[in-house]
């Protein structure tokens, strides 16, 4: 009797440890519907999701009630730990067929994992999970002194229905909510905006230092002064009226100006010389021997006769009683620059004139 009484104790102690280890191994895994002490209260569990879908109704949601919350910029930089109490003890542990979980890390054990995680680099790193950089979004640090994004996390956990480390595949992690890749990710922002910024102060100094010192260079300085000589034409035309109206305007009266004054010079000097306004002018003749262009004389003196070999030269007879050599004359008026007949003026007193030919 005493013999089956030992042989059946130790059956029974063998099922309680069986069950122990097997409730023990699906609390680890976190496997979901499976533990065999609570498979009625997920049937009832079942229920009341069911009777809850029958129960809901349909509610309109128009905003009013809710009130603006404005967020908090102490809670942004924030660090903390999500699961800070330890899970609680299975029947094995208990039993004590396995050692008791590890107790939660104070904060001088988080600060030397997190001091671990700068050294390996891992928040300048990608995520390992998804291959993308940290930048803004939540990222944790795991008891292993590893750093994943918590939604690469949560999502990985679901995934594989188990809470093991991606990377060193620890069990039961402690996670910890930190900000370093956030950090990092506006340090490297700053940096670029500054370096994008400098770029441009740098360009434009330089595009002025180019628009005002001519360069070294033969052709490069040859551009630089054709580009100012049409800066400076084009502010010249800019710079000027351009009323059309006014421009014809001016060119009218400029015009009637003109006419009245050549009107004036042929109302004085346009009409013919009669015989009888010559005989006046003759009359009025100066008492000149010389011609006053070629200062030489205008009729042989003391009456004297022209040779067999001399021509006598014609004199002519001026408006403006003066008288020269007809010959003279003729070869000023060729050389005179812009005076067109009946537009030339006398050598000596600069009136228009009309002349007449003596006889010698």
């Amino acid at each position: 009797m005493l013999k089956n009484k030992g042989h059946s104790s130790k059956k029974d102690n063998l099922a309680v440890n069986a069950v122990a280890l097997q409730d023990h191994i699906l609390c680890d895994l976190q496997l979901r519907n499976l533990s065999v002490a609570d498979h009625s209260k997920t049937q009832v569990q079942k229920k009341e999701n069911k009777s809850l879908k029958r129960d809901t109704k349909a509610i309109i949601d128009t905003g009013l009630k809710k009130t603006m919350q404005c967020p908090k910029l102490e809670d942004s930089e924030k660090e903390y730990v999500l699961d800070p109490k330890p899970p609680p003890l299975t029947l094995a542990q208990k039993l004590g067929l396995i050692g008791p979980p590890p107790p939660p890390l104070s904060s001088d054990e988080w600060e030397k994992v997190k001091q671990r995680s700068l050294l390996q680099g891992d928040s300048v790193q990608p995520c390992p999970i998804c291959k993308e950089e940290f930048e803004l979004r939540p990222q944790v640090l795991l008891s292993c002194s590893h750093v994943f994004h918590r939604a690469c996390l949560q999502a990985f956990e679901k995934f594989t229905n188990k809470k093991t480390c991606p990377l060193c595949r620890k069990n039961q992690y402690q996670t910890r909510v930190i900000h370093d890749g956030a950090r990092l990710f506006r340090i490297k922002c700053v940096t670029r905006i500054q370096a994008y910024w400098r770029g441009y102060v740098v360009r434009k100094w330089f595009r002025n230092l180019r628009e005002t010192v001519p360069p070294t260079d033969a052709k490069l300085r040859k551009k630089f002064f054709e580009k100012k000589f049409t800066e400076i034409s084009h502010r010249i035309l800019c710079s000027y009226n351009t009323n059309i109206e006014e421009l014809f305007a001016e060119i009218d009266r400029c015009l009637a100006i003109n006419r009245s004054v050549l009107q004036q010079f042929e109302e004085k000097y346009g009409h013919e010389i009669t015989e009888e306004e010559w005989e006046k002018i003759q009359a009025l003749r100066r008492e000149t021997h010389e011609c006053s262009i070629c200062l030489a004389p205008l009729s042989p003196a003391g009456g004297q006769r022209v040779g067999a070999g001399q021509r006598s030269r014609e004199t002519a007879l001026l408006s403006c009683s003066h008288v020269f050599h007809h010959a003279c004359l003729l070869a000023l008026e060729e050389f005179s620059v812009g005076d067109r007949p009946p537009f030339h003026a006398c050598p000596l007193c600069r009136s228009g004139y009309q002349k007449k030919i003596l006889e010698c």
